[in-house]
């Protein structure tokens, strides 16, 4: 009876499932250093990306001119250069949340952000409007994507 339990335990030990713990990969381009964030750009876990909210602000750090639709564009080109600095695309983003200053902006912004991607691989996408954002911004939009 010993050994019959003894070889249970082996075999039910064996058969575990094993947890690993992979590395978190903390993503941060040379300016955004410069600038001391309080936040990574992007941080990757089980070759998901995580991509920090992104607001339409350009190289110099301040917020694009000509309204929702021209921030909207410049988050989303944004996303991308992250992306692409990870050697990813926009491809590969499969799900998107975009804050709104103004809700009434989201017939405007959605026009950009459906323009921005493929028609027939759109994100799955949340939108909801906020008290405010970063830098009196119009939208902030944050993404997933998987590593490829």
């Amino acid at each position: 009876m010993k050994k019959l339990i003894l070889l249970l335990l082996i075999v039910t030990s064996c058969n575990s499932p094993q947890i690993s713990k992979k590395n978190i990969e903390y993503i941060n381009g040379d300016e955004h250093l410069t600038n001391d964030y309080p936040f990574s750009e992007a941080t990757i876990v089980n070759d998901i990306i995580y991509i920090s909210g992104q607001i339409g602000s350009s190289i110099n750090g301040e917020v694009v001119s000509g309204g929702i639709e021209a921030e909207t564009l410049q988050a989303l080109q944004n996303i991308e250069t992250i992306l692409k600095s990870i050697g990813g695309s926009k491809s590969d983003i499969f799900k998107c949340t975009c804050m709104l200053k103004d809700i009434n902006d989201w017939p405007s912004m959605s026009k950009t952000y459906k323009s921005f991607f493929d028609d027939l691989k759109l994100p799955s996408r949340s939108a909801f409007a906020g008290s405010g954002l970063a830098l009196g911004a119009l939208v902030e939009i944050e993404c997933l994507a998987i590593r490829n």
